[in-house]
């Protein structure tokens, strides 16, 4: 099938598809105008599908990897009162990253160096101790569930290795992307019925319930919108970032930021792509090079796009509005929306914990959530499972102060990965040695913000952003090794493109 073919067809799928969204809404509302917004936002949902699918580089391996942890985060939110799917999910992942992590004692001996396998399992491990140690009705469960989740992880985390290191062309992150733009994708698409209305399609969830205002999906496929923003960033920086990719490209992934951003009323989502704007400024103006007017000129164009982004986002998206709401409280100020009571509450039950629990976290459920009493549920209860929010509380919670060491050995070597090839070329003078995708870079040093308000840098089942900066760390130790430097080649060169990273 010729390329020209295969794009009449997916045109021609994508018209139908987005008639049968229009069909069906018109089933539910019986209105000819909810119907053409419903066709409009299939349209939409379609084009994102098929920007995904454009993506050269993309790998069978990094697509799946990206997949399956896209769709555990959404089925999180889909599937909760079915927690067997998440675990079925979990089920095709072991035995998918048990077959591609081969050899694993061989590879296990590169997790300590990779501050990805810090951030993501450090915790679990001194959780499993922790839950064994404190001696408590239903201890033995939690430490099985939560070796059960090492277990995935680890396996994950070996995958990444072992592929990217047969191949050292070959680079996950392309295909983890796709992925992700995927299942942004298909959430626009099952919610394209409300993608225009001032109130969304939401999952039977109590804290859903006051935040109609924000685009969840629909048609049983939700996902949270923090989540969701936090996943149409990660793959904007990944294409957006890489001149390997088409201008059309790479300008659609800057669209269709915009666009979830601003539907998802996300304020972490607008904080990491804010960091990403800077950032990228940052790195690239220290990474410039004496270059012609003309080269000169691109580079401002490339630095000024994000910030354009993100003031279609304050502006026409609303997000003057958004950035400052109260979500919970009626006229309230906590702009945290209630973190900052969950965060007290980690405290105050590290406090009276025993000293098990002190030195290897929470123990008394398998996934650590923190219950308090002012978490909006009535007040006879039941109280409501909540999260940290805050990866660095989250560490702390789930593993203790051993989980809190591990999570800052983990940021350190990430970020040393993600910036060292700066601090030799520009500090050191030594322009010669390897420097990391400037994607990579970028979105490392983005994600550390967002580390106060959410908990997707370490991992879990939630874990596709973790999942790509982890595959960008992997691929850069290992072409910062003097065997993967190709005699003739540029270090800084990346070798699946030939192009520049210094480029923007």
């Amino acid at each position: 099938m010729t390329r020209r073919t295969a794009t009449t067809a997916g045109v021609v799928a994508a018209v139908i598809l987005a008639v049968l969204a229009a069909v069906l809404e018109h089933g539910r509302t019986g209105s000819l105008s909810e119907s053409a917004e419903a066709f409009a936002g299939a349209l939409i949902a379609l084009g994102v599908v098929g920007l995904a699918v454009s993506l050269r580089g993309s790998t069978l391996q990094g697509a799946v990897l990206g997949g399956l942890f896209t769709l555990a985060g959404i089925l999180t939110w889909t599937s909760t009162q079915r927690p067997i799917v998440i675990w079925a999910v979990l089920g095709v992942e072991v035995v998918v990253f048990a077959v591609w992590g081969r050899p694993w004692l061989r590879n296990l001996r590169e997790l300590p160096a990779l501050g990805g396998a810090w951030l993501g399992l450090s915790y679990w491990v001194f959780g499993v101790l922790g839950a064994l140690f404190v001696l408590r009705s239903g201890h033995l469960t939690v430490a099985a569930q939560r070796l059960a989740y090492l277990g995935v992880f680890t396996l994950a985390v070996l995958a990444v290795v072992a592929v990217t290191s047969k191949d050292r062309r070959r680079d996950l992150s392309i295909g983890m992307a796709a992925a992700i733009l995927v299942g942004i994708g298909a959430l626009l698409y099952f919610g394209a019925g409300s993608l225009f209305d001032e109130l969304h399609a939401i999952p039977d969830s109590a804290s859903a319930r006051v935040m109609r205002n924000r685009f969840w999906g629909g048609t049983g496929v939700f996902y949270h919108p923090n989540s969701l923003a936090g996943l149409v960033v990660i793959a904007s920086v990944r294409v957006g970032f890489d001149r390997a990719f088409a201008a059309w490209q790479r300008l659609g992934v800057a669209v269709i930021a915009a666009l979830v951003i601003s539907i998802s009323d996300s304020r972490t989502g607008f904080v990491f792509a804010a960091a990403a704007a800077c950032a990228h400024a940052v790195v690239v103006f220290l990474r410039r090079r004496g270059e012609d007017e003309e080269r000169g000129r691109a580079r401002w164009v490339a630095v000024a796009m994000p910030f354009v982004v993100l003031a279609a986002i304050f502006t026409i998206g609303g997000g003057s509005t958004f950035l400052f709401r109260d979500r919970f409280t009626d006229g309230g100020s906590d702009v945290t929306s209630g973190r900052t009571d969950t965060w007290r509450q980690v405290w105050v039950d590290w406090e009276h914990a025993g000293w098990a629990e002190k030195t290897f976290g929470d123990a008394r459920t398998s996934r650590a959530v923190v219950h308090r009493d002012n978490d909006g549920a009535p007040k006879e209860g039941p109280r409501r499972d909540l999260n940290t929010d805050n990866a660095a509380v989250g560490a702390f919670r789930r593993g203790g102060v051993l989980g809190a060491i591990g999570f800052l050995i983990g940021v350190a070597l990430l970020l040393w990965h993600a910036l060292r090839g700066l601090w030799y070329a520009v500090i050191l003078r030594r322009p010669h040695v390897a420097q990391p995708a400037l994607w990579f870079t970028v979105g490392a040093a983005a994600a550390v913000p967002t580390i106060m308000t959410e908990d997707w840098v370490i991992g879990g089942t939630n874990g596709a952003i973790w999942l790509v900066l982890l595959a960008g760390e992997v691929r850069s130790r290992q072409r910062a090794e003097p065997s993967a430097v190709v005699p003739g080649q540029s270090p800084a060169t990346e070798p699946a493109t030939g192009r520049q990273d210094a480029t923007a």
